[in-house]
């Protein structure tokens, strides 16, 4: 299945293409992985949540709180080709352990931007937070290190699902996490920070002591050799997956970064606010195995194809029913439904069809040019509300669908192509 687009028969057994200790190494790389990704997945609700409320409170002006989704996402753009560059040269376990190290110095540092406020500091802090979402990306494509291609879809997937776990209960501890912060002394609103410097400290020893034998190093890994370093080479249909990726994470960014600030200036609390985003990071991670599954058993194209039809309908009920608080929560969902297709999807299909000796480096400028969609789209989310409002702002959004949709249909194209020659 060298281009994705294979399905794969009911009924396959991992068994068939692997050993028994290849298939008890992939296990346990893989629950490594899940642990890790559960403790990192505590930081994103308050990055998401109450740091577009801490740029907002710093700058004094509601066009600067996407500058929070921007930076962290601007982060992962930065840190993703030098992460998989140290996953290449050193493996992943350092790789994972590094980025997420930084992570924790991202945390302290807003906590100290908010005691003296200033936003150039806030916006280096949420950029090291960024570099631990670029760890979580690398986990996803360090499941499928070991994967067949029964089971690619499906540990690539359960990894994504992992952040579920702490990704859906962080946003609801930002309440708490603020009122403990202030009794404890915290500058305002970080104390949901603590709880994410935490937590990566948590991950980076997870990574650091639980992650052998290390992916790209056991038998029958994908590796490059350490000591050359060839000029890397994407093939169109893997240009085009990545690119889809893109189009998926930036229409995510774009919404999902302003709701708080739309919430809260219609009467929500941050507490009310918080747990809109914790059901959106749920539609995000919470169904990634179903997507693993049927990106597995139908192909990877048509579950891409089913991601960009959730995303417009997720647009259309945030654009048409913006006053409607219940909608615009159900329009939330739906948005991180659609990105968890179109991203589970397009991770397994750009794992399968790079080249082995560039897998590696190409799966980082995947992430690199995710990040980088998403870090574009929330700095033109603020600037974007306070010119159009959040309705014409998810109009916008609705061009990024139709670009990654017409991909899809190249992609399919292209492969047809050569299937018939």
């Amino acid at each position: 299945m060298a281009l994705g687009h294979s399905r794969i028969p009911r009924g396959t057994a991992t068994t068939v293409s692997e050993s028994v200790d290849d298939r008890r190494i992939r296990l346990h790389i893989r629950r490594t992985l899940v642990i890790g990704q559960i403790l990192a997945g505590l930081g994103i609700g308050a990055t998401l949540t109450v740091g577009s409320l801490l740029a907002e409170h710093i700058a004094g002006s509601e066009s600067y709180a996407g500058l929070a989704a921007t930076m962290s996402t601007l982060g992962s753009a930065v840190a993703a080709v030098p992460l998989a560059t140290i996953a290449i040269r050193r493996g992943r376990r350092i790789a994972l352990s590094v980025g997420a190290f930084i992570a924790i110095g991202g945390s302290a540092l807003i906590m100290a931007a908010s005691a003296v406020m200033s936003l150039p500091l806030l916006l280096l802090g949420l950029m090291g937070i960024g570099v631990g979402g670029a760890v979580n990306l690398q986990a996803r494509f360090a499941a499928t290190d070991r994967a067949t291609a029964a089971t690619r879809g499906k540990d690539l997937s359960l990894v994504v699902w992992a952040t579920t776990i702490g990704a859906v209960v962080g946003p609801n501890l930002n309440g708490i996490g603020i009122s403990v912060g202030d009794s404890i002394g915290l500058p305002h609103m970080t104390g949901p920070f603590l709880l994410t410097a935490l937590a990566q400290l948590a991950a980076t020893l997870v990574y650091l002591v639980g992650l052998h034998p290390e992916p790209l190093t056991t038998v029958g890994a994908p590796t490059v050799a350490r000591t050359q370093r060839p000029r890397v080479q994407i093939p169109p249909v893997t240009a085009m997956g990545i690119a889809v990726i893109g189009f998926g994470h930036a229409t995510m960014v774009a919404v999902m970064a302003m709701t708080p600030v739309h919430l809260v200036h219609h009467g929500a609390t941050v507490a009310e606010s918080s747990f809109v985003i914790s059901l959106h990071v749920a539609g995000m991670y919470a169904f990634s195995p179903v997507f693993g599954f049927a990106s597995d058993r139908f192909g990877r194209i048509p579950v891409m194809i089913a991601g960009q039809a959730i995303l417009f309908a997720s647009l259309i009920l945030t654009s048409a029913f913006s006053e409607n608080a219940m909608l615009v929560t159900v329009g939330l969902f739906l948005l991180g439904l659609g990105w968890s297709a179109n991203t589970v999807a397009g991770a397994t299909f750009i794992a399968e069809s790079a080249p082995a000796e560039f897998r590696t480096a190409i799966q980082g400028r995947s992430d690199m040019m995710m990040s980088a969609s998403g870090a574009f789209a929330g700095l033109l989310a603020g600037p974007g509300l306070a010119l159009v409002g959040y309705p014409g702002l998810s109009v916008a959004a609705m061009f990024f669908v139709g670009g990654a949709f017409v991909l899809v249909q190249l992609v399919r194209h292209r492969q047809r192509a050569i299937v018939g020659s």
